[in-house]
């Protein structure tokens, strides 16, 4: 059974180069299309935010939800998330985003992953799939064949493969532009990073990191993914990262780990991680400001995945999507730019760029 709601989006015109027009976040979504499938237990949301600039493309959350709700205001936040994350990052792509209702370790199988296919498949190309939390490239070489709006597979299937070197490697190049802002310099050497989140983004970035000449301080709730890395690399683990001494914080784990207390308790100079959704509330980026705390939005630091499924869609080769991950550093390097001249923080930046991009689409 899918249920679909539908909303048409205000895109006023832009008011100047850098001028605020309605905030993409304050637009109402597209389209929110709630599905169930009796027989395999499937329940999915899928939430298409914008189409301005292309198909919404997002990842699928496969997630053990308290109830619907929460599933709900979670997919809507992630999807006007991606809308930024598309613009910002120059894809011809809009925002969208998807949840599965369900523990992944118990109620995940190839009957629910070909129903979830076949409800991808019937949106009509309006939304195009990807890997999320509780979701890799394995996965979607099955969804992938019952929809043919389905990125992120693995390289035997077609795909690119797994996106998280990537994703980890635009994490690194926005914490360089950060670290050239904060200490003149595009090196992490010297510098103590604490890595909250040690999945597969946060270990590749410990790698980066390592090699860079940082000292890395690492935190997880898997002891087994905490192990791996002090296994492989010369690294400390601190129960929390947040109250560690560390110069730079790397929230890598889910969102919402910077809240009004956190942000009061950091002592790191900056703040960049591949986390969603890092600030608890809009209003913790002004704390950190004040404190003299320099954050990279997360949208832009952890837009290489992204970057990397896109080429798929628009058929670039490895060296040209690696490039455009690279460049993530130029982007992060002009938003502090517009931050500085306009006077606003570099959040409000970000999304300036994103909106003159959509307003102008």
């Amino acid at each position: 059974m899918t249920t679909s709601i539908a909303a048409h989006p205000d895109t006023g015109p832009a008011s100047g180069v850098f001028g605020r027009s309605r905030r993409l976040t304050d637009r109402p979504h597209e389209q929110v299309v709630f599905h169930q499938d009796a027989e395999t237990g499937l329940r999915a949301i899928v939430a298409i935010h914008s189409t301005a600039l292309g198909p919404a493309l997002g990842g699928t959350r496969f997630y053990p939800y308290a109830d619907e709700a929460t599933a709900l205001e979670d997919v809507l936040r992630l999807s006007w998330g991606m809308t930024y994350k598309a613009a910002v990052s120059g894809v011809d792509l809009g925002g969208g985003k998807a949840v599965i209702i369900g523990d992944p370790k118990t109620d995940k199988n190839d009957e629910l992953l070909a129903a979830y296919g076949r409800f991808v498949e019937s949106l009509g190309g309006r939304y195009i799939t990807a890997a999320d939390v509780g979701t890799r490239a394995e996965d979607l070489d099955v969804v992938g064949r019952h929809t043919a709006h389905a990125v992120g597979r693995t390289v035997a299937a077609g795909g690119s493969g797994d996106s998280s070197p990537l994703t980890a490697l635009g994490v690194f190049q926005a914490m360089r532009a950060g670290a050239r802002t904060v200490w003149g310099e595009t090196t992490l050497a010297g510098r103590t990073v604490g890595v909250e989140g040690l999945g597969k983004v946060g270990y590749e970035l410990v790698k980066l990191l390592v090699a860079d000449g940082a000292e890395v301080i690492v935190s997880d709730v898997n002891p087994a993914a905490v192990a791996r890395v002090l296994d492989e690399f010369p690294a400390q683990v601190a129960d929390s990262v947040v109250a560690s001494s560390a110069e730079v914080y790397a929230p890598c784990a889910l969102g919402g780990t910077l809240t009004p207390s956190t942000a009061s308790l950091l002592d790191a100079r900056l703040v960049c991680g591949a986390a969603n959704n890092q600030l608890a509330v809009p209003e913790v980026e002004n704390i950190l400001g004040e404190r003299g705390i320099v954050w990279v939005p997360d949208y832009v630091a952890n837009a290489g995945g992204l970057i990397q499924v896109a080429g798929e869609v628009d058929g670039s080769d490895a060296e040209v999507v690696r490039g455009r991950v690279e460049s993530i550093f130029d982007r992060t390097t002009e938003i502090f730019d517009v931050s500085g001249t306009l006077g606003v923080t570099p959040g409000a930046a970000a999304n300036r760029i994103a909106e003159r991009r959509i307003d102008t689409a």
